[in-house]
């Protein structure tokens, strides 16, 4: 971030210029004494470079623009700050943790197999630390997965809170016309209390046939035999979720992402957000919500206050604490020394986990984190990708918590210098050519295929690759380079594992993605594209053998146990 100012005195006034680079943000301000460039400075940035009038060629265009972008942009610095919601930074030695140790997580993060998008920490409400691996960045949202779950646990709460429902009201009573023809004693029985708590009684979960064989998801649910009596067996049921949100659906007659706008996103300056829905415009629920690294970590902040945010009582503190306070034991008969080592294993509650080190969390699959810790006074945002999520909290556990201490740290510039670099340093490595292969176009008909390509096609220069996907929703080109990531734009639906769920997916394109392609010998060529606002990408390895082309296509959530084959002719 800049700031200049400027006199102008035609006006009599001086006019000041706040840019945030990455936020597409200029503001204007027209000041009449040096104390309000204090209060914005404090406001953006704990210290913002000076750029000096005198060092800037004002000319009289320039300083005509100037003046009109002070008038057009902002009248005012309140005007700004109620539309921003910036947390506030520090260093880690300020609130008590060691760099150094924050450090040897993100080392410790690189020799694993877990692949970090995003970390944010925050110590007594402040940002101490954040990173983000290229090409993911601080302005991108994020697919949250089961994450999305305490958001839609927010808005029952806010619900109850407005007494539009309460967690003992019965489920069928909000869906008369969705019944089956029998209603039988357990369904009868079943609460709202019930679904927060993942212990329906159904089993197994629904959850992997629904989405994709129904348009009614409630009615299907609500078919669903319950086996066990509600309330007495947990097991992870994500359409218990979408229950919910249906439900808050019917009380408030909001999405429930329209319901929180006004109440939590707005309060906690959460925007450029969305979430997935279904056929029948219901919010997912349990899934589908797409919001900032920063999002997260505010979130967390909100719920280790209690509800409290820049001093109004947003959540009731006592929706808090009984919403993150154990509720049921998600396996009672394992072993205490399974359970001791066990992040899983610590009790539910109402759409959040219990953590060891008495702390709670939100989490969605593939490593979607927000760690809430009371006794450290400290909040863990993560997004990242990993077929071990208990091995990612371990790195937490082992490296962030003993780097926290009580009162303030002596300072440690060489560590905070040294970290600084290692955070600013994060990356995704791209694909880089160990070998020399062909250049110009090249076009395949592809036999059928389980992801219906009808064809495809390369045309590859020195650094170059330009992919061309025909499939049955039109055709896509995505520009690669060798070596380095590449942005694209795009209308095709990347790797999840909703990808064939019966939702309106409609509101969601384009997509961002990132490109990069190596080859790895004469005749290999390999390509990913990286879906950056999801976890997920797709590398395509193309085996070129005179007019053939044999091609696998792998999910990174597959983690190499599944290839999907192409075969085809080359087009003459």
């Amino acid at each position: 971030m800049f700031f200049f100012s400027y006199y102008a005195p035609v006006y009599g006034k001086r006019a000041s210029c706040f840019c945030r680079p990455g936020y597409d943000t200029v503001v204007v301000v027209w000041l009449t004494n040096a104390l309000p460039v204090l209060l914005l400075r404090k406001l953006f940035l704990n210290s913002i470079p000076i750029i000096k009038p005198q060092n800037i060629a004002m000319t009289t265009n320039f300083k005509k623009l100037f003046v009109a972008a002070g008038f057009s942009l902002l009248l005012s610095a309140n005007a700004f700050a109620q539309k921003q919601v910036i947390l506030p930074s520090s260093t880690p030695e300020a609130e008590g943790v060691s760099s150094a140790g924050i450090d040897s997580f993100l080392v410790a993060a690189s020799h694993h197999k877990n692949e970090f998008h995003s970390i944010m920490i925050l110590r007594h409400g402040k940002v101490i630390a954040q990173g983000w691996w290229n090409p993911y960045g601080p302005t991108l949202k994020h697919t949250l997965y089961s994450l999305s779950k305490s958001f839609t646990s927010t808005a029952v709460g806010f619900a109850v809170s407005e007494k539009k429902l309460s967690v003992t009201d019965k489920v069928i009573s909000f869906f008369p016309n969705s019944l089956p023809d029998t209603v039988k004693q357990f369904l009868k029985e079943l609460t709202i209390k019930d679904l927060l708590t993942m212990s329906v009684g159904q089993s197994p979960d629904p959850t992997s046939v629904i989405p994709f064989t129904s348009d009614d998801w409630v009615k299907t649910f609500l078919a669903t035999p319950i086996l066990n009596k509600p309330g007495s067996k947990f097991l992870y049921n994500t359409m218990a979720t979408y229950t919910l949100s249906a439900i808050v659906q019917k009380v408030t007659g909001q999405k429930v992402i329209d319901y929180l706008k006004p109440r939590l996103f707005d309060p906690l300056g959460i925007t450029g957000i969305d979430w997935e829905m279904n056929k029948q415009g219901i919010n997912t629920g349990g899934w589908g919500l797409r919001l900032k690294t920063e999002d997260i970590a505010k979130m967390g902040q909100l719920y280790l206050q209690k509800g409290m945010w820049q001093g109004k009582q947003l959540l009731p503190k006592a929706w808090v604490e009984e919403a993150t306070t154990f509720k049921i034991d998600q396996a009672p008969e394992a072993p205490q020394s399974k359970k001791d080592s066990s992040d899983w294993m610590q009790g539910y509650c109402y759409q959040f986990w219990r953590c060891r080190h008495n702390a709670f969390r939100g989490d969605g699959a593939f490593g979607q984190y927000m760690i809430v810790m009371p006794d450290q006074d400290a909040v863990i945002a993560v997004t990242s990708e990993t077929a071990n999520m208990q091995d990612e909290l371990n790195l937490v556990w082992q490296y962030l918590l003993p780097a926290m201490h009580t009162g303030t740290l002596p300072a440690d510039k060489v560590s905070a210098d040294h970290l600084r670099q290692d955070l600013a340093a994060l990356s995704l490595p791209a694909l880089k050519s160990s070998a020399t292969g062909w250049t110009g176009s090249k076009n395949f008909t592809l036999q059928n295929n389980d992801l219906n390509i009808k064809s495809i096609g390369f045309n590859v220069t020195d650094n170059e690759c330009q992919l061309t996907l025909n499939n049955n929703s039109g055709s896509f080109k995505f520009n690669l380079s060798n070596g380095n990531w590449r942005p694209n734009s795009t209308q095709m639906q990347g790797p999840s594992l909703l990808l064939t769920a019966r939702e309106d997916f409609s509101q969601l394109p384009p997509y961002k993605v990132e490109g990069s392609y190596a080859w790895v010998d004469s005749n290999t060529l390999q390509l990913t594209l990286r879906y950056i606002e999801s976890p997920h990408s797709e590398t395509i390895t193309c085996h070129f053998n005179g007019q053939k082309l044999n091609a696998e296509v792998e999910y990174s959530f597959s983690y190499g146990t599944k290839k999907i084959p192409l075969t085809g002719d080359l087009q003459k």
